[in-house]
């Protein structure tokens, strides 16, 4: 279907009147190569330039991209032949009251829509801009976008992404690749191995072989193997959660019609009906299809075999080629990998072997230019946040101009009391003190560093999705999303956590999503991410529970509990209280094994 009209900020004119939203599936098309627009003259008369559909996508972005960029000044304008009223207001509304490109009032164009309601700005114009900007920028190829839909977790089952997962695996019939950090969930393993019964080839690098391959026998690895599944392991952490059916393994033409499965949830369980989760279904994107196919046979073809079925016969190759991609890039889209900080050799003692190379840092330096270049909002909702390039951009974009809002939902576990950090400091000092070189001090800053505490104390909104007292697996309800969405216009999702170790010792993903593409798809995470920050405030769980705590007559207090989303002095009033009420809150048996102590004894 084509893409919805476009309102001035970005979002589709249809979203304003969304009283509900539908948290659970989305379906989303974006339009391909259909893209149309209007020219206006004068006061607001229109003239149709008779190439409605001219230009896609591809080439709207690359138009937009140019008439916003800070080289197009006035006198750019004025050698494509733009008539001075016509340059003087395409400058004046992207610029602001201002007038300066790069302060917080620029009102940078969404779409040629709002560029042909510029008075004075004509077809010759934007014919004139269109065509300068596909001189001078990469080439527009055709290039599907295909449609996505988002599954948000937690879901019962047979609603959640799982049961999505099983469809596609049994609707494909001919390749899988699979990179998945954990695989658990019982329907899901039994489709792989019926699949692969009835012929399908499929390879699966998975981050339990790591530790299965020391002892294979009657383990989920060896099963797969078993059923025909070509099971393998890489020498790092394999965090990816992503997925390819009957994609460009042998032929990059496939990309268009592949179907991908990628997102924060692993094929677990819990992932499904528990965690918050996101998990995207694509259907015929070319080019994130290219680079998730790109990077799975990097990793595969550096990995290492799992040694226990060998009658086997493990298919490498890599039919993607960096030629392919930059043929379908659009700027729709596009995917960054962390595989891109690590350098490849061959051990003569293990084989294939990844190797970091210090330094570098992939996606944080994506995230944090995404940051640095936000004009009104960022959103972001991470299980974690202990990536410190990402965390002091915040801090620094929130110094910089307080008017951009920036609020961070992190799990139960990111929480830190004021000592707790104060110790942190203490030992990050101690840590640099004892450096002597730059590779020491560069491990000192890179090490688990927790700032929820520290980005909420520089005045930026911080808030926690709480559900106990003490963390622990066994019970967490957790807050497991990786996703940022920058001034409603760039949605960034994918497998990897703001943290050091996601950057430099774990296989990661982010796919960018624009919303220009698909506004529909940014809409929906943004309204996840209110859902969540706003869980269990109108019930009024925060007063009711501090009630039950301080005033109730019950032997037992719950300290695993209903969840809801605190702000830092919430989640620090909640826990003082039932240290005030439970005296053997902190035993040592409470502190070694919090699975065993759901509840404590009211004093």
């Amino acid at each position: 279907m084509g893409l919805p009209e476009m309102t001035r900020n970005g979002r589709p004119e249809m979203l304003r009147n969304h009283a509900t939203a539908l948290f659970a599936t989305l379906l989303l098309t974006a339009a391909c190569g259909g893209g149309t627009y209007a020219t206006g003259q004068g006061s607001g008369s229109q003239y149709a330039t008779g190439k409605a559909d001219a230009y896609g996508t591809c080439e709207t972005g690359r138009a937009l991209d140019f008439v916003n960029a800070a080289s197009t000044t006035d006198e750019t304008l004025q050698n494509l032949g733009a008539r001075s009223r016509a340059r003087k207001n395409i400058l004046a509304h992207r610029n602001g009251p201002d007038g300066v490109l790069g302060s917080s009032d620029d009102d940078l164009f969404d779409s040629l829509a709002e560029l042909d309601a510029i008075p004075y700005v004509g077809p010759v114009t934007l014919d004139a801009i269109v065509a300068h900007a596909l001189e001078t920028g990469a080439p527009c190829v055709a290039s599907s976008t295909g449609t996505v839909e988002v599954v948000f977790s937690p879901q019962p089952w047979h609603l959640s992404h799982l049961a999505r997962v099983v469809e596609r695996i049994e609707a494909a019939d001919q390749t899988i690749d699979v990179a998945m950090y954990s695989l658990s969930d019982g329907t899901v393993f039994q489709a792989l191995e019926d699949a692969a019964r009835r012929g399908v080839s499929i390879r699966l690098l998975y981050e339990g072989a790591s530790e299965d391959r020391k002892g294979p026998a009657g383990t989920r690895s060896a099963r797969l193997e078993d059923a025909g599944i070509d099971v393998r392991w890489i020498n790092k952490i394999m965090h990816h959660k992503f997925a390819i059916f009957d994609g460009p393994r042998r032929d990059p033409a496939k990309a268009s019609t592949a179907k991908v499965v990628s997102g924060s949830g692993n094929w677990s369980y819990s992932a499904g009906t528990k965690y918050d989760e996101n998990t995207l279904f694509i259907d015929g994107n070319t080019e994130l299809t290219l680079r998730l196919q790109a990077e799975f046979d990097h990793l595969w073809n550096n990995s290492r075999d799992l040694a226990w079925n060998t009658s086997l016969e493990t298919e490498f190759g890599a039919a993607v080629d960096a030629e392919a991609i930059a043929a379908a890039d659009t700027p729709a889209v596009d995917a960054a990998f962390t595989s891109a900080n690590f350098r490849t050799s061959i051990s003569s003692r293990y084989g294939a072997t990844f190797s970091v190379n210090r330094g570098e840092n992939e996606i944080a330096d994506r995230l944090v230019a995404l940051i640095e270049g936000a004009q009104r909002q960022i959103l972001i909702a991470s299980g974690h946040l202990r990536s410190r390039p990402v965390a002091e951009a915040l801090i620094a974009k929130h110094k910089a101009d307080p008017s951009v809002e920036i609020r961070v939902l992190l799990d139960n576990q990111e929480y830190l009391s004021v000592s707790t950090h104060e110790n942190q400091v203490r030992d990050l000092e101690a840590c640099l003190a004892g450096a002597t070189t730059d590779t020491q001090t560069a491990a000192c800053l890179d090490r688990g560093f927790l700032f929820g505490y520290q980005v909420h104390a520089e005045g930026i909104d911080v808030r926690f999705k709480a559900y106990a007292y003490r963390w622990h697996y066994s019970y967490a309800v957790q807050m497991h999303h990786k996703f940022m969405v920058v001034d409603g216009q760039t949605l960034v999702t994918g497998s990897y956590n703001l943290s050091d170790n996601a950057e430099h010792n774990t296989m990661e993903n982010m796919l960018f999503f624009d919303v220009r593409t698909y506004p529909e798809l940014v809409e929906a995470y943004v309204l996840n991410f209110e859902q969540i920050w706003n869980l269990g405030r109108s019930e009024g769980l925060f007063a009711s529970r501090m009630d039950e705590i301080e005033n109730g007559t019950g032997s037992r207090i719950d300290i695993v509990f209903e969840p809801m989303t605190l702000d830092w002095q919430q989640v620090t009033d909640l826990k003082g209280a039932l240290r005030d009420h439970c005296s053997d809150i902190n035993d040592t048996d409470f502190r070694a094994h919090p699975e065993n102590h759901r509840t404590c004894t009211r004093n």
